[in-house]
C-alpha cells in the first residue's frame, strides 16, 4: 500500500477519530484537521485552510454540526477550491443517509473533478454514548419524539473502517455508499436494548417534536443545535428512505456490520451508562 498524506477534517469527532487510528495503523502520515491541532483546521476561518490543506494528497470531511445547516454548502464549495489549488487529489466526505441538505454538498464533491467517495451514514450508535443521548440514559428517562421511526443504527466503527477503505484503495473512487446496521429498531426497542445491557432502569416516553423543542430551549440549548435536531427529526427520521437497510459495509469489508445487541454489551462493559458513575461524565 502507497504511504499518503491524508488530512482527517473533525480528527477528534466521532468517526474522525476512529478513522485517524485506522490510518495510522496502516502506515499513513496523518495530520488531524481541527481547531487545536498545528496547522489548525476550524470551519470558520477558512483563511487557515491553505496551511492545513498543504502537501496533503488526501482528505477525509466531517462537516460540524451537519452538512443540513445553513452554510454548509458555501464551506463545502470553498474547501473543494481549497483543495484544488493545494493539488488534494481525493476528497471522502461523511454525508447523511436521508439528508436532502446533504446531498446538495455531495454533488459539490461529485462535480469537483477530483476523485472522490460519498459515506451517506444512518444515525450513529454512539449518539447513545458519545452524544446528545447519553445524559437522559444516565437520567434513566429518554423522551423523544418520532417513537414509531424504524432506525438501521449504524456503529461509528463500522463508518471509520469504510471512510479507511476508500481513503487508501483506489477501487472505491465514484462510489456513493449508504451505510446502515443489518436491521432496524425504534428508539424505544434501542433503549430497551440498553437497559438490558446495562442492568440499568431506563424509561422511554414518546413525546411530540414540539414538546421536544419546547424542553431543549428550556433548558437554555444553543438555538442552532436546536434547530439541527428538529430537522433532523423531522425531515430525516420523516423521510422513509432512511429507513432502508442495505448491504454496503459488507460490501466494502466483507462482513456484517456490527450489530447494535453488540454495540450495547461492548459500551455497557465500561460503565459509562451506570448511574452511578452519572457525575464523572
Amino acid at each position: 500500500m502507497k504511504t499518503e498524506n491524508i488530512l482527517v477534517i473533525g480528527g477528534t469527532g466521532k468517526t474522525g477519530k476512529r478513522v485517524v487510528h485506522l490510518l495510522e495503523e496502516l502506515g499513513q502520515n496523518v495530520r488531524i484537521g481541527s481547531r487545536r491541532a498545528s496547522p489548525s483546521f476550524d470551519w470558520h476561518q477558512p483563511k487557515e485552510w491553505t496551511q492545513a490543506l498543504e502537501g496533503m494528497d488526501k482528505v477525509y470531511i466531517t462537516y460540524q454540526p451537519d452538512l443540513a445547516v445553513p452554510g454548509a454548502l458555501q464551506a463545502i464549495e470553498r474547501l473543494v477550491k481549497e483543495s484544488k489549488l493545494a493539488n488534494v487529489k481525493k476528497l471522502v466526505i461523511l454525508s447523511g443517509k436521508g439528508e436532502r441538505e446533504a446531498e446538495l454538498c455531495e454533488q459539490v464533491i461529485i462535480h469537483s473533478g477530483l476523485d472522490y467517495t460519498i459515506v451517506r451514514a444512518s444515525w450513529f450508535n454512539q449518539n447513545f454514548s458519545e452524544n446528545f443521548l447519553l445524559e437522559p440514559i444516565l437520567e434513566g428517562v429518554v423522551a423523544l419524539p418520532q417513537a414509531e421511526a424504524q432506525i438501521p443504527w449504524i456503529d461509528a466503527n463500522d463508518i471509520a473502517a469504510v471512510a479507511a477503505k476508500a481513503l487508501t484503495e483506489d477501487g472505491h473512487n465514484g462510489k456513493i455508499y449508504e451505510l446502515t446496521g443489518s436491521r432496524t429498531l425504534t428508539f424505544q426497542e434501542a433503549i430497551a436494548e440498553i437497559a438490558k445491557a446495562s442492568k440499568q432502569e431506563i424509561r422511554f416516553i414518546p413525546i411530540s417534536i414540539k414538546e421536544y423543542g419546547d424542553e431543549m430551549r428550556k433548558a437554555n440549548i444553543p438555538g442552532d443545535f436546536v434547530w439541527l435536531i428538529e430537522y433532523l427529526f423531522t425531515e430525516v427520521l420523516g423521510n422513509p428512505e432512511l429507513a432502508q437497510v442495505t448491504n454496503d459495509v459488507e460490501k466494502v469489508l466483507g462482513r456484517k456490520p456490527i450489530d447494535f445487541s453488540e454495540y450495547a454489551k461492548k459500551v455497557a462493559a465500561t460503565g459509562i451508562w451506570n448511574k452511578s458513575t452519572f457525575k464523572t461524565y
